[in-house]
């Protein structure tokens, strides 16, 4: 209930503080490349449930290729390249915070073909508390996309050396889980994007 309430107390707030900011990247999306401002996806929340993750767009429409995006990307748009560097593509998902499908801090929410290679008694722990817009994880690997784009195998390395470093810093963080520990996983987060 505390974290509820500290979301909404955050999240009411900081939509207010961003309407222009999200109004000036959706005239630039639109202006950069055709297609709509949002992209959704499903991923899977707390307790199993799908939901829709809502992203400022980054990429060019009816394109194709992996789920993950290594390196330069050639689907990315040139105004997605500088939204994804500070994290500003993620901004919508204060809506999904205020619909209630997601918390500001807590276990970044996969795909579902990813969620299934969780084993089971792991995936129940990682998936009993709200998924979240930033964690342990999302700042250990905010270049990740880099970090796969020398692999001979990117999805194959995710799978086998990212993904079960991402779900030791989930339980970490659910066994850990305060409200003073997301101010300070929020903190750190801030201090990340902005300065490296």
């Amino acid at each position: 209930m505390k974290k509820r309430i500290f979301d909404i107390c955050c999240v009411i707030p900081s939509l207010i503080l961003f309407v222009p900011i999200f109004i000036l990247i959706a005239l630039w999306i639109k202006l950069d490349s055709h297609g709509p401002i949002f992209f959704l996806q499903t991923r899977i929340g707390q307790f199993g449930k799908p939901f829709k993750i809502i992203k400022f767009r980054t990429m060019y429409v009816n394109n194709e290729g992996p789920k993950l995006t290594i390196g330069y990307d050639t689907r990315i748009t040139k105004c997605g390249y500088f939204l994804r560097q500070y994290k500003l593509d993620e901004l919508p998902q204060l809506i999904n915070v205020l619909r209630g499908e997601m918390s500001i801090v807590g276990p970044r929410p996969e795909v579902p073909e990813y969620v299934e290679l969780y084993p089971d008694g792991i995936k129940e722990y990682v998936l009993s508390v709200p998924v979240g817009i930033t964690d342990y994880a999302s700042i250990e690997f905010r270049n990740e996309s880099e970090m796969l784009a020398t692999s001979q195998r990117p999805e194959a390395d995710y799978v086998e050396k990212i993904l079960p470093l991402k779900l030791a810093y989930h339980q970490q963080y659910v066994r850990d889980q305060s409200v003073y520990l997301d101010i300070r996983l929020i903190f750190r987060t801030l201090k990340r994007i902005l300065f490296s």
